[in-house]
């Protein structure tokens, strides 16, 4: 994870003038104290409108960044979030900042090497609050789904989401992945908040 971060560090420096990377978060199994992790979750937050960084969404402008952040090769499941939303949704839950723009978060890291992270954990969202970024959430992945879809056969929809070893076919995946599990997340949500 640190060696992650290092690379986090290194690509913001060289991207100082426009940074896309504002923040990086990790979440689940590494964040309970003497849990064996095989994979590392992380959220990276980029500056990208929320409308093309729906849920699962991996826009082609995205494409080279895994390799850029040294990310790709890493035991390293990650997601996108837009900076405009919050970072937590339905799996990611009371994530922990291990950088930002202004570096690496060392006290973060050091509590989380010691087992000592939960005090720093970002708060759980109220329901209200869950729902409602859920709610919006869907919105914009179905959205996104219908953007896709509408491009798919266009040639040149087609020409511009291609590339690196990404193809028209993984961004449709990816954009009905995002919308199903948004939707099931939102069944879920509807089904606490009636009971």
């Amino acid at each position: 994870m640190r060696t992650v971060v290092e690379g986090c560090q290194r690509f913001s420096e060289f991207s100082r003038g426009e940074p896309v990377l504002v923040g990086v978060y990790v979440f689940g199994a590494v964040l309970e104290p003497g849990t064996d992790v095989p994979v590392v979750q992380m959220a990276f937050v980029l500056d990208m409108p929320a409308d093309e960084l729906t849920w699962c969404a991996q826009p082609q402008s995205c494409v080279g960044l895994p390799s850029l952040l040294e990310i790709d090769k890493a035991p390293v499941e990650w997601y996108w979030r837009p900076s405009e939303w919050p970072v937590a949704n339905h799996v990611i839950r009371r994530p922990l900042r291990v950088w930002s723009l202004d570096g690496p978060d060392t006290a973060a890291l050091d509590a989380l090497d010691r087992g000592e992270a939960e005090d720093l954990r970002l708060p759980a969202p109220t329901d209200a609050e869950l729902h409602e970024q859920l709610t919006a959430e869907l919105a914009a992945s179905l959205a996104h789904l219908r953007r896709v879809e509408g491009g798919f056969w266009d040639r040149d929809w087609r020409s511009a989401h291609r590339g690196l070893g990404i193809y028209p076919e993984n961004h449709l995946w990816d954009a009905v992945h995002g919308y199903l599990d948004l939707l099931g997340a939102t069944q879920i949500d509807q089904r606490d908040t009636h009971t």
